[in-house]
């Protein structure tokens, strides 16, 4: 093709005089341009370095401190160093070359910085100190007290000017470690519900001889990281939960996000990968700049954005298990090469995935990112290449979908060396990965329920084959133009994740939109270079290994049973007018529901994040308390009156928000307990407290997945750019996994998924008892009476 000559930077001919080299202009134009594109960028990186390194500080600040010093020393004769400055004028160097007058400046200008400095730090030391305290969160809702707003005030006061995306990381504090006293008694409060006086007196027993034997030689372990480290738990966390796991990260770790609800922007495939891969890279590049604001509570507190740093160019890579070593006498652990995260600092190419091809697809040319239509332009080529699938090219993804060892010896042994390390490189370093799905997915109103779980089930799993699971993000689009994404879980939680999905949905057909016919606005590149077909040469014995990673996939997603709810009975401007946290409404409702539909209550978790702690990810929220249970009893029981279930109700509410703000604010017990349980290990401890602890099985696992930029979507005027949220699967082989998103004021979409496995789940049904539950919630409050009456 024409094109790919304008990728080979030297041509040579043999002559009967050796050989004529002819340098291609246009290819040393393009490497020029490379250059000079990664020069800036290096630039910037430095620059914001700076920048938030000094912050709350500036180099402007700088500079007027020094003026101001020097003005005042000069004109007004007054020595604001109080002598200071004189005297360090007296030592330096003279010297033909350094007047007394340069002395003085010089002077001038070392006192000056160091005052600076000093404002810095304090400023900063400060707002850390502020930041410590969390009073705020514990506030009645929609009210502020005195003491809280003087706080806000100050808060602002030292959080200096147009703060960058990590200018506050050196100011967010550390997370603290819990007292053993209070985790333990939080533990048993939690557990009360869920035992018989038998049980629980048992677990009691254990409990409180870990609090007074082990507990305190492990806590002492874990004061000392957390005083060394920047977060104690964050590191192990993604450690062992996430990367040292050996089963198949689909359906099990990986989740996914949806796209609106109501409308598809354009039909046309390659038009809608276009736009949106046009929207990720722009919102790449404010990350790179740290041009995105950083995300405030009440627009004021900083959460932390560590998160951020590992979302492009990034892949998970499986490691091999090697064998046994012993750590103690007393234990004996797998030594393994865990899964690694590989980041790249830089990646100008995406993979691309299409009816069993591979594509590498540069997004940079004449040293700028391509525009819209020049992206779908070589989305169309991709679509139009009729070549067929290399042997076992097709199913090749389904590695990284299987179990992980299986997928680790495959790397070693057949992508290791020649095109098919190169390949697989160009998959593993390129920014993101795209697949363009040969189905079609979107939500049927005339056939709702089939429609949505069927989307939500391609977005979760696919086929199995046709995405890259160890990606950070697959971003998927389908042959209709729906889209979604599906995420890897160890690099980031998914607030990070839906941060992303916002900027490009609300990009996608506000900002950049679509002509008439659904093209991208634009014209297509008349030179632009095509897509790379990816070549590999897997042989038989690697085929077979990607087949049996595919069984095993397939066993997992046909086993996945998702149905999805777009709840519009009512929202939370419902929900607020009874007074009540949409989310504690939200959760006390799917405890109702889990009681209706099992007929007994479980072990719940809710997911919080910690990001006001630097480095912070989640912690967990047990939502099956001890004042639900006795709010859904009464609801089960006729005999009792609305208003004692009205009265059970509230006071479960308040005390499951007593719970998240605990979580939120350090005070939480489940990572806690895992962090003493990974101490007990390293020292060779057993503790059956925490072994028993830690092997309860979460039945009800679930998560809100909030709308964080409000201010990009006007739903009063547009309702129909509502997006779908997003779901993850079970995490129990006999539970439920929930995920909901509030979304204006009068829409919740529920995504529940389950195993068809398990005799005692069903996700339909399960749905069903949530929405009768979230009705039967309202009705105790009795708006249409109180409507009547008026």
């Amino acid at each position: 093709m024409a094109e790919a000559h304008q990728a080979v930077a030297f041509q040579f001919t043999v002559t009967p005089d050796g050989i004529d080299l002819h340098l291609c202009h246009e290819a040393l134009r393009q490497v020029y341009l490379s250059g000079l594109h990664s020069w800036k960028k290096r630039f910037i990186r430095f620059k914001n370095g700076v920048m938030t390194g000094v912050y709350p500080g500036s180099p402007s600040g700088l500079l007027v401190v020094l003026v101001g010093y020097m003005s005042t020393t000069k004109y007004a004769k007054i020595d604001p160093s109080l002598g200071m400055f004189t005297k360090l004028s007296k030592h330096l160097p003279i010297s033909k070359y350094v007047t007394e007058e340069g002395q003085r400046i010089v002077g001038g200008v070392l006192i000056g910085t160091g005052l600076w400095i000093a404002v810095t730090f304090v400023m900063r030391n400060v707002l850390k100190y502020l930041l410590s305290w969390h009073g705020w969160m514990f506030n009645r809702h929609g009210s502020l007290s005195l003491k809280t707003k003087i706080w806000l005030v100050l808060v602002k006061v030292f959080s200096g000017p147009k703060p960058m995306l990590y200018s506050f990381q050196n100011s967010i504090p550390r997370l603290p470690v819990p007292p053993i006293k209070d985790t333990v008694r939080s533990y048993l409060e939690s557990a009360r519900p869920l035992m018989d006086d038998e049980q629980y007196k048992r677990m009691e027993g254990l409990a409180k001889d870990f609090e007074k034997n082990l507990g305190p030689k492990l806590q002492w372990y874990l004061k000392l990281k957390s005083w060394w480290a920047s977060n104690y738990v964050s590191d192990w966390w993604e450690e062992y939960i996430y990367l040292r796991g050996r089963g198949p990260i689909m359906v099990n770790s990986n989740y996914y996000a949806m796209d609106f609800l109501y409308v598809i922007p354009t039909t046309r495939q390659a038009a809608r990968a276009g736009n949106s891969i046009h929207a990720i890279m722009m919102y790449r590049r404010k990350l790179d700049r740290a041009q995105i604001k950083p995300l405030m509570v009440l627009n004021t507190i900083p959460m932390c954005s560590s998160q951020y740093e590992r979302m492009f160019n990034t892949s998970r890579v499986p490691g091999v298990e090697t064998g046994r070593a012993s750590l103690s006498p007393a234990s004996r652990v797998f030594i393994s090469q865990a899964n690694v995260l590989q980041h790249m600092n830089e990646s100008k190419h995406i993979a691309v995935y299409h009816k069993g091809r591979f594509f590498k697809v540069w997004l940079f040319y004449d040293g700028r990112l391509l525009l819209p239509r020049e992206i779908e332009q070589q989305i169309e080529r991709i679509l139009a290449d009729k070549s067929e699938p290399h042997p076992g090219e097709e199913l090749l993804a389904a590695l990284t979908a299987g179990d992980r060892d299986p997928w680790a010896k495959a790397r070693s042994q057949f992508f290791s060396r020649g095109k098919n390390k190169q390949s697989l490189d160009s998959v593993e370093k390129a920014a993101f990965f795209v697949t363009l799905d040969d189905t079609e997915q979107r939500y049927d109103p005339e056939n709702s329920v089939q429609s949505l779980d069927s989307y939500g089930k391609s977005l979760l799993h696919g086929k199995c084959y046709d995405r890259w699971f160890d990606k950070s993000f697959n971003l998927i689009v389908f042959k209709n133009g729906t889209m979604g994404l599906n995420a890897e879980h160890s690099w980031a939680d998914a607030p990070v994740v839906g941060h992303l999905w916002e900027h490009v949905l609300s990009s996608d057909p506000v900002r950049l939109g679509y002509t008439e016919d659904g093209h991208c606005k634009g014209n297509p590149h008349p030179n632009l270079p095509g897509p790379q077909r990816l070549q590999w040469d897997i042989p038989e014995e690697g085929q077979a290994v990607i087949n049996s990673s595919l069984k095993v996939a397939k066993a997992l997603a046909d086993d996945v049973d998702m149905h999805i709810i777009p709840f519009n009975d009512f929202g939370k401007g419902l929900i607020k007018k009874c007074k009540t946290s949409p989310d504690g409404f939200i959760q006390i409702a799917l405890q109702l529901a889990h009681f209706r539909d099992k007929g007994k209550f479980c072990l719940t978790y809710e997911a919080s994040m910690t990001r006001l702690f630097r480095e912070g990810r989640t912690e967990t929220v047990r939502s099956c308390t001890t004042q639900t249970c006795d709010f859904v009893r009464a609801m089960m029981n006729d005999k009792a009156t609305r208003e004692e279930k009205l009265k059970l109700l509230k006071v479960a509410a308040e005390k499951h928000q007593d719970l998240y703000r605990l979580a939120m604010t350090g005070k939480g017990i489940d990572r806690h307990l895992f962090c003493l349980y990974l101490v007990s290990k390293y020292l060779g401890e057993d503790s059956a407290f925490l072994k028993e602890v830690l092997s309860e099985p979460w039945r009800l696992s679930t998560s809100q997945t909030p709308l964080q930029q409000v201010d990009l979507f006007d739903l009063k005027r547009h309702p129909e750019y509502v997006t779908s949220g997003g779901g993850f699967g079970p995490v129990a082989d006999d539970g439920y996994g929930v995920s909901y998103i509030i979304l204006g004021e009068d829409l919740i979409n529920f995504h529940i998924s389950s195993k068809h496995s398990s005799p005692e789940t069903d996700s339909h049904r399960f749905g069903s008892n949530i929405r009768q539950a979230m009705l039967d919630m309202l009705d105790l409050f009795q708006f249409d009476n109180k409507a009547s009456n008026k």
